[in-house]
């Protein structure tokens, strides 16, 4: 009788990577699950826009499997450092916004700005 571990591959996912390895890279579970549900979004609008040619989304940045799942994927992502999580504080954020609105070479032109949405 052979054992059911000898017959499958090793399992990909949430048991491989191991938690506490991708824990090393976020500083909360909480903020684990928001990062990586984020980039599996991120992965599936890609799949999905490949056969549009839109391409607006950013493809897996590691060696996948076509039975593979996004969020397997988003998850050896983030355990391979090719996905960086980064706090930002809204405040400099926003001191920062501030110095730019201010800056008289800072210039953004929204090409939907004359548009009548009507």
């Amino acid at each position: 009788m052979t054992s059911t571990a000898s017959i499958r591959p090793s399992s990909e996912g949430i048991i491989n990577p191991p938690v506490d390895e991708l824990l090393e890279h976020v500083d909360s579970k909480y903020r684990l699950v928001l990062f990586a549900a984020k980039r599996a979004r991120q992965i599936n609008a890609y799949y999905s826009q490949l056969g549009e040619g839109l391409l607006e989304n950013v493809g897996p940045l590691v060696e996948t499997s076509v039975q593979e799942k996004p969020l397997s994927i988003a998850l050896r992502e983030i355990q391979s450092g090719v996905l960086e999580y980064k706090k930002i504080d809204p405040v400099a954020e926003a001191n920062a916004r501030a110095e730019a609105a201010k800056d008289p070479d800072f210039k953004f032109d929204d090409p939907f700005s004359g548009i009548d949405p009507a």
